[in-house]
């Protein structure tokens, strides 16, 4: 606990950056090159098999990353420009997860509403990014940004691992072999996990001192 609470910056910029990069390197490491498939890859993939709206969960963790990074830009001391460039980067981040524009243009209604849900949220993702730089939570108020950054964090967490894991059957089925848990798995479930862990002990660190300071 004390190790997390004294390297806390450390620990999140880690977090982060095992997500991104996570997002970014193999999900799915195929029998060959072409058929394995890297974590921004792995939604459009099963579109083409059928896998429905549920494949949105594989575009979850840019979303949520840019989520993590806006409300953390609310627990900074100052609302300089570094908390604007974070902005900025925790909205660019989340459009990885944007549909391609003949998706959402698409002449077949049914087919839009695929995309709409995900739109939503990297719209809340751009919205949280503007709030963050006008509210400054104080006292007890504090606690929020890290509590929304544990709750999101498990999200992204949770959600694309376990549909990996859900699918993974299906896979083996259609390639005939047998398909491993890929390092952006990995590395996406170790980088929420670490997030997770550093806000739920901020959260309930600011807690404490606002309770003491009530006494």
């Amino acid at each position: 606990m004390k190790f997390i609470k004294t390297h806390r910056h450390t620990l999140l910029m880690l977090g982060f950056t095992a997500v991104f990069i996570g997002y970014l390197t193999v999900w799915m490491p195929g029998p060959a090159a072409g058929l394995s498939l890297l974590g921004v890859e792995m939604g459009e993939w099963f579109k083409f098999l059928g896998l429905g709206p549920r494949r949105n969960l594989f575009y979850l963790p840019p979303i949520v990353l840019g989520l993590c990074l806006a409300l953390w830009t609310m627990t900074w001391p100052q609302n300089n420009w570094r908390a604007w460039f974070m902005r900025i980067l925790a909205v660019g981040v989340s459009l990885l997860a944007f549909p391609a524009f003949e998706d959402i243009t698409n002449a077949d209604a049914s087919v839009r509403e695929q995309y709409y849900l995900r739109v939503l949220l990297i719209g809340l993702v751009v919205i949280v990014a503007l709030l963050s730089g006008l509210w400054r939570p104080q006292g007890k108020w504090r606690r929020v940004p890290w509590f929304l950054m544990a709750a999101v964090s498990l999200i992204g967490l949770v959600l694309p691992t376990w549909q990996y894991l859900q699918i993974r059957p299906y896979i083996n089925q259609v390639l005939g072999v047998s398909i491993g848990v890929g390092v952006g798995v990995w590395l996406n479930g170790a980088g929420f996990l670490m997030i997770f862990a550093v806000t739920v002990l901020e959260t309930f660190v600011i807690k404490r001192t606002t309770s003491k300071a009530d006494i």
